[in-house]
């Protein structure tokens, strides 16, 4: 054989190699299959962290499903919801927006409880004004913001409130949790109240105050299918998987409690 022969021979024998080397990676690594269903998931705020990892496992569990999630104020989503917007499941951070929609007949099936949350003040790292409870959110001169009345969390505040017979402070009420976690942790205001859950996701930035027990709200958190739900089929699987174990486990390692 030539010197010319030889060098063919191994230049034909390293490219089989990597064609065959090439062969078996598509092989064992096929491209994945596009999602053909969808479901539209309306979110309070407080769910944010929570649902994403919800949305991912129930993604790897149900692989034709992509989930769309849409997070705002529970009284925001339901006025969407009213005016038409397509979502499928309603998750709101209290039971009275909920029922809005169940007065509307806007929902499919009987709305579930799914987990529970309770209220903290947060504050910044560290807790520089030494805040220990409602009472010290009173003080002159502390910047306290809260969620508007409308808002559950801003709801549940105004109730401990009344419950430690106090006042609540002045200060601006916000449109959702987020917005007041964000305050606190850009030292726009020296303590806000929140969810538990809130404090926990931002534990970088904020630190967390219990309430005292006499004056502990909790907040219950209802799902349901809406009726005008376009991907129903998908929507009662997403809600089975949320009240399921794999579901609540994961609202679990966020925080929630359960139901």
């Amino acid at each position: 054989m030539t010197t010319t022969s030889r060098l063919l021979a191994a230049l034909l024998l390293a490219w089989t190699s990597v064609a065959t080397a090439s062969g078996r990676a598509h092989a064992a690594d096929p491209s994945p299959r596009p999602r053909t269903r969808e479901v539209v998931v309306f979110a309070a705020a407080s769910l944010t962290a929570s649902f994403r990892a919800v949305a991912t496992a129930f993604e790897a569990a149900h692989p034709a499903t992509a989930v769309t999630l849409n997070f705002a104020g529970s009284p925001t989503l339901v006025q969407q919801i009213r005016e038409g917007a397509p979502a499928d499941v309603f998750a709101s951070a209290d039971e009275a927006n909920m029922r809005k929609l169940v007065d509307a007949d806007a929902v499919a099936e009987a709305p579930r409880i799914f987990a529970r949350n309770v209220l903290q003040i947060a504050v910044a790292k560290g807790n520089p004004h030494r805040v220990a409870g409602l009472a010290d959110l009173v003080r002159p001169g502390l910047v306290v913001v809260l969620c508007g009345e409308a808002v559950p969390c801003g709801a549940y505040a105004l109730e401990a409130f009344r419950k430690a017979k106090l006042a609540a402070p002045p200060g601006s009420r916000e449109a959702d949790v987020k917005a007041v976690v964000t305050k606190v942790a850009l030292g726009e205001a020296d303590a806000g109240i929140v969810y538990a859950t809130d404090v926990r996701a931002a534990a970088d930035k904020v630190t967390g105050v219990d309430l005292a027990d006499a004056h502990a709200v909790g907040a219950g958190y209802p799902i349901a299918v809406l009726r005008e739900a376009a991907h129903a089929e998908a929507a009662r699987a997403f809600m089975a998987f949320v009240l399921s174990r794999p579901g609540t486990t994961i609202l679990g390692e966020h925080g929630f409690l359960p139901p």
